[in-house]
C-alpha cells in the first residue's frame, strides 16, 4: 500500500492542501496517520476517498450529500435506491438552477439591448436597472 504526504495527495487529486485538511476536520476524509515527526501520512484509501469527493464536488453535490453517499458506500444496511434518490434530488436542483439562470440571461440580454436605445452618448443600462425587476 502506497503512503503519501499531504503534498503528494494534493498533487495526485488536484486538491489544495487546506481543502484536504478541511475535509479531515469535518470528517469527510478519515484522519491521516502521523509520522514520528507528526506529519500526515495518507494511504490508497484516502486517495480513493478524495477522488470520490472531488468528483462529487465537480458534479455540484453538497458536503451533506457527499457525507450521505459515503455512508451508503460503507454501510451494508441501506436500500439499493438510496444513492439514486440523492442523485435524482440533486439533478432536480440543478435543472431548477438552469431554468433560473436562463431567465437571468434573458433579463440581462434585455438590459444590454437597452444600451442601443436612447442617446448615443449615454448607455441606458443604469436607467433600466433603476426599474423594478420583472422576476421579483
Amino acid at each position: 500500500m502506497a503512503i503519501y504526504s499531504i503534498g503528494q495527495l494534493a498533487k495526485k487529486t488536484a486538491c489544495k492542501i487546506p481543502t484536504i485538511r478541511y475535509y479531515e476536520q469535518i470528517e469527510i476524509l478519515p484522519s491521516a496517520l502521523r509520522s514520528e515527526g507528526n506529519q500526515r501520512r495518507y494511504n490508497d484509501s484516502h486517495l480513493q476517498r478524495l477522488i470520490f469527493v472531488r468528483h462529487c464536488r465537480a458534479l455540484g453535490f453538497s458536503l451533506d450529500e457527499i457525507r450521505q453517499l459515503i455512508h451508503l458506500q460503507t454501510c451494508q444496511h441501506h436500500t439499493a435506491d438510496e444513492a439514486h434518490v440523492i442523485a435524482q434530488k440533486h439533478l432536480q436542483e440543478v435543472l431548477l438552477k438552469i431554468t433560473q439562470l436562463q431567465l437571468l440571461a434573458t433579463e440581462l440580454q434585455e438590459v444590454v439591448d437597452c444600451c442601443s436605445e436612447g442617446e448615443p452618448h449615454q448607455c441606458q443600462i443604469l436607467n433600466v436597472l433603476n426599474k423594478p425587476c420583472a422576476n421579483s
